[in-house]
């Protein structure tokens, strides 16, 4: 009765509670002989359903129709309540009334359609999914974002692998966090970041994934995608391509980098909040983002490090992890941290930037294959955007490919468009359902292609997607 109906973004109660909500307000138009019978069902019906919505949770998109309602109810109950027929207030004097109670009503409509309880997509692969967050500090790095001589760099790491089949009532794993306090701590966080009111983002903390915590590991032996998120976001903002890619025979680990994600929490129960700023001076700014990509291009090293100590060590993942066959992968300034990981550190095979403008030096050339996926750019997008991408893929050793998504746009590469409004220049024109089919889908090709060796021609099936251009050393020297 409260899990979301995907399309309709409402449970079977809430559905009810708009029904009865426009049922009564609507009761005031029927014919004196039905007006009665229906008052009292629309009203029976709407406060049995608001009554169960207040114990089980009771989202702010209901309280604009329950508004309409409640000012509706004085007006529809006194000639019922009267026991007899009484004067009807003439249609002229009644109808501003009613549009005002449907206005409200459709206004709680639209707004539970706008800002969902995001629905995850089931992932297409063959393995079921599992994930768990590791933390791990790296006694050879200090802390740069504090000015603790002793305090040395941490991160949080989740990781999406391969996973046997868990009974179907299974819990699955909360969004944005390993609790639903963590997670609305990092809600929090994320809607400030972007400066929306919190409650916008109430819904999106309540959501279950398609994984299951520690859920025993499948037999195999897979391939590993690093994902580094975008200036502000956070480890589990790509988690529905995260799943796909899992359920298809590759390892996920996603990284928080403190400081720079929205909200990271810590295993002993503290929350780092970021600290990168911008300046609002473009060449100071790109002298600052340099820096961070560069710190987190470290992070990504690390975790390397880490996984394969792992596979070594005495662990469910120990011998399940191919740690010949890595990618670096990374959205906005994560993809600019996977493409310096990629240039300083020869233990990546490939890199993948999800619309991210390349910070920082761009030598030594790229000798990896390289994937960019980009919303379509133009000079009123960035100036710099388009030329300084193609000087990266233009002065490589391996081939490039830039993949231009139509309808993208730059949360498309994300989970926003399963909880943020429709509206294409926030998340694009793909829709729901096909955004991340498309991502994931184009992502795996590639993969499958440079970690495992599958046949693909590349050329031939990325252009599926969005229109490709090929950068190979063969045809830029």
């Amino acid at each position: 009765m409260t899990e979301i109906i995907t399309g309709l973004n409402l449970s079977l109660l809430e559905i009810l509670a708009l029904l009865g909500a426009v049922a009564l307000v609507a009761a005031r138009w029927l014919p004196p002989a039905a007006r009665s019978r229906a008052t009292i069902a629309a009203g029976a019906v709407l406060l049995a359903s608001a009554i169960v919505l207040s114990v089980t949770g009771l989202r702010w998109q209901l309280l604009p129709v329950l508004a309409g309602a409640a000012l509706a109810a004085p007006f529809v109950f006194a000639p019922v309540l009267r026991r007899r027929p009484g004067r009807r207030a003439r249609w002229w004097l009644a109808l501003p009334g009613t549009v005002a109670c449907a206005g409200l009503i459709t206004t709680g409509a639209v707004a539970a359609w706008a800002f969902p309880v995001p629905v995850f997509p089931e992932p297409s692969g063959t393995f079921a999914v599992g994930t768990r967050v590791l933390q791990w500090t790296d006694p050879l790095r200090p802390e740069t974002f504090t000015a603790d001589p002793d305090d040395r760099r941490t991160v949080v790491v989740q990781l999406w692998y391969p996973a046997q089949s868990s009974p179907a009532d299974a819990p699955r794993a909360p969004y944005l966090g390993r609790t639903e306090g963590e997670a609305r701590t990092v809600s929090e966080a994320l809607a400030a970041g972007t400066g929306l009111p919190g409650f916008l983002l109430d819904d999106v903390p309540r959501a279950r994934s398609r994984s299951v915590f520690d859920a025993p590991v499948a037999r195999g032996r897979f391939p590993i995608v690093l994902f580094s998120p975008g200036s502000g976001g956070v480890r589990t903002q790509n988690t529905a391509w995260a799943e796909e890619l899992a359920s298809h025979g590759y390892v996920v680990a996603a990284l928080d980098h403190p400081y720079d994600s929205a909200a990271v929490v810590l295993a002993d129960g503290r929350t780092i909040t970021t600290e990168t700023v911008s300046s609002g001076d473009r060449d100071k700014d790109e002298e600052l983002a340099a820096g961070w990509t560069a710190v987190r291009a470290a992070d990504l090293g690390f975790v390397l490090t880490r996984l394969t100590e792992l596979d070594r060590g005495d662990d469910p993942l120990t011998g399940r992890l191919d740690t010949a066959r890595v990618a670096a992968t990374g959205h906005s300034l994560g993809g600019a941290a996977a493409l310096q990981a990629v240039r300083r550190d020869h233990r990546f095979a490939a890199v993948i930037d999800l619309d991210g403008y390349p910070h920082g030096p761009v030598s030594p050339a790229l000798d990896r294959p390289a994937l960019v996926l980009t919303q379509a750019i133009t000079p009123a997008t960035d100036p710099r955007y388009l030329p300084r991408l193609t000087e990266v893929l233009d002065r490589g050793t391996a081939p490039g490919y830039r993949l231009t998504i139509p309808g993208a746009a730059h949360l498309t590469f994300t989970d926003g468009p399963l909880y943020l409004p429709p509206v294409p220049s926030i998340v694009g024109s793909l829709g729901r359902t096909e955004s991340p089919r498309v991502v994931a889908a184009a992502t795996l090709a590639f993969l499958d292609t440079v970690l495992r060796g599958a046949s693909t021609d590349l050329t031939r099936a990325l252009p599926a997607y969005g229109e490709l251009s090929v950068h190979h050393p063969a045809t830029t020297r």
